[in-house]
C-alpha cells in the first residue's frame, strides 16, 4: 500500500494492481507449498510457475518507479528473490 500514499497515485495503478495480484497469488502459493498432508506435482508446479509469473510482472513494473519511490526499488528485489525461489522449486520438481 506505499504507492497508495504518494502523490502521484492516478500514475501508479498499473503498478498497485501488479502488486496486489502478486500478492495474492503469492500468499496462494505460500498455503498450497504449506499443506502437510501430501501435494499434487502437476498443481505445485502449475502454482509455482504463475508465482514465478506474477512475481517477474510485479519486479518488471516496480524496476520502473524504483528510481523514483524506494519502496518500489524494495518491492522489485523481493520479488525477484521470490521469482528465482519459486523457479529453483519448480526445477527440483522436474
Amino acid at each position: 500500500d506505499a504507492c497508495l500514499s504518494e502523490d502521484m497515485v492516478a500514475e501508479l495503478t498499473k503498478c498497485i494492481r501488479t502488486n496486489l495480484d502478486c500478492a495474492d497469488i503469492c500468499a496462494t502459493t505460500g498455503s498450497i507449498l504449506s499443506r502437510h498432508t501430501g501435494y499434487d506435482a502437476n498443481v505445485t508446479k502449475a502454482v509455482l510457475e504463475a508465482c514465478a509469473a506474477a512475481c517477474k510482472a510485479c519486479a518488471d513494473e516496480c524496476e520502473q518507479h524504483a528510481g523514483m519511490h524506494e519502496h518500489c526499488r524494495i518491492c522489485a528485489e523481493a520479488c525477484r528473490r521470490c521469482e528465482k525461489a519459486c523457479q529453483e522449486l519448480i526445477s527440483s520438481l522436474n
